[in-house]
């Protein structure tokens, strides 16, 4: 089967849409970005991959009764199979660190203190992935770090090995680990172990087991050639393909919003690094584009930012800033001074849920000057990029949007992240027909 694939390689995520000859979107694939882009492509069109099976999957079952139940055990079990060989991979290299000479006159009791953390992280797995379990992160870097940190302090208590030589090994683990990419092959057994597993607890299937794991090996032995790729992004001039194979940000998140809503004429993008006002025409050509031209500040590294001087999660600000009643003025818009009155306010006692809604509205109004230097907002409007997702940063995008432009159709997309890479999965299709 032939297959285009755009990758949207971000400062932060790295993203991949894979598409058949019909345009169709087969799957989508994210990952951590990292200092090596190579892996961070190969791991994201990966996972592009694995999504364009599941989807191959539902189609080869076709409407038998209970299938939408089984795919979703299905993806819970084959990422509990990922998981577990990814913290049997760590293990091992834990294991293998701990050959350095550094490490030899402990070696043993280092060896006696990981063990139980890794023993208790793979216990406690099933449970990371049971039914309606939430998740903070979906990165296997993200789940095993969390676990690791929190059982490891109790252990070195008990054993009285520094923490932070724990810690330390781990963390140099953890970057082999993650520049593993699995091989097809891999995958497949990845994929109906989890199968197995699903069909265990599935009740009102009514196709057989046979049948499931028959539909399955044929999907996995169809071959998802790479016919052309098309990378953008923060990084993309360091993918691992020809020039010919790039295309600017800009382009891609116009394309791809348009192919997404058809109606857009203005395109608003707050990635990781930088802050994107574009119009596009009826074909989703550019016509016109602005973006921050300084620093990361308004940002998704803005926000990120404010999150660890919080000590909280990136994804817990939008959910408290919309507790405010209403939004306190931040006076600074550099990242670094914004963080050192964030911390004169909390000292005097302000509200956390209105500062943070007055950050959100300060990153907000930066865009919408982008915008205005665009040449404004025009019906249809779209917004993408990850703090797409923060519905704090939506909330004050519809306010401003109104007091400034009227009533305005905003459009977004719980797979805004992907527009950029969308946008390139639709170049490279060009490119070939």
């Amino acid at each position: 089967m032939r297959t285009f694939i755009g990758i949207d390689l971000g400062s932060t995520t790295t993203k991949a849409v894979l598409m058949d000859e019909n345009r169709e979107i087969l799957g989508r694939g994210i990952t951590n970005s990292r200092s090596n882009y190579d892996v961070a492509a190969a791991v994201t069109k990966q996972e592009a991959k694995i999504a364009a099976r599941f989807t191959l999957f539902k189609q080869q079952l076709g409407t038998a009764g209970g299938v939408e139940a089984l795919l979703e055990d299905l993806e819970r079990n084959f990422r509990l199979e990922q998981f577990l060989d990814e913290l049997k991979q760590l293990e091992e290299t834990c294991d293998g660190y701990l050959d350095q000479p550094r490490f030899q006159e402990n070696k043993a009791a280092l060896r006696e203190a990981l063990a139980p953390i890794f023993r208790a992280i793979e216990a406690e797995a099933p449970q990371i992935y049971a039914r309606g379990a939430e998740r903070k992160s979906d990165f296997f870097r993200d789940l095993a770090g969390a676990r690791f940190m929190n059982i490891a302090g109790k252990v070195a208590k008990e054993s009285g090995i520094s923490f932070e030589t724990l810690l330390n090994i781990y963390d140099k683990s953890i970057i082999d680990v993650e520049s593993l990419v699995p091989a097809d092959e891999e995958v497949g057994r990845q994929m109906l172990k989890g199968l197995a597993r699903a069909l265990q607890d599935a009740s009102d299937v009514t196709i057989s087991e046979t049948e499931a794991r028959t539909a399955l090996e044929k999907v996995l032995a169809i071959e998802l050639e790479e016919t052309y790729v098309v990378g953008t992004g923060y990084g993309r001039i360091r993918l691992p393909f020809p020039k010919e194979h790039i295309r600017s940000e800009i382009l891609c998140h116009g394309l791809g919003a348009h192919m997404m809503f058809p109606e857009t004429r203005t395109v608003l993008d707050i990635g990781g690094q930088d802050t994107k006002g574009i119009q596009v025409d009826e074909n989703g050509i550019v016509t016109n584009f602005q973006m921050n031209d300084r620093c990361a500040a308004g940002c998704g590294r803005y926000l990120g930012y404010i999150a660890d001087e919080m000590n909280i999660g990136l994804h817990e600000l939008g959910p408290i800033a919309m507790k405010a009643t209403r939004a306190l003025r931040i006076n600074s818009t550099c990242t670094v001074f914004a963080g050192a009155e964030l911390r004169d306010r909390l000292s005097l006692g302000e509200d956390r849920a209105e500062i943070l809604a007055g950050l959100h509205r300060s990153i907000i109004l930066r865009a919408m000057s982008i915008l205005s230097r665009a040449g404004g907002v025009h019906d249809q409007f779209t917004f993408t990029g990850g703090v797409a997702k923060n519905q704090a940063a939506v909330r004050e995008l519809r306010k401003l949007v109104q007091e400034n432009y009227g009533d305005v159709t905003i459009n977004i997309s719980a797979a805004s992240i992907y527009t950029g890479a969308l946008g390139g999965a639709s170049f490279a299709h060009r490119a070939v027909n």
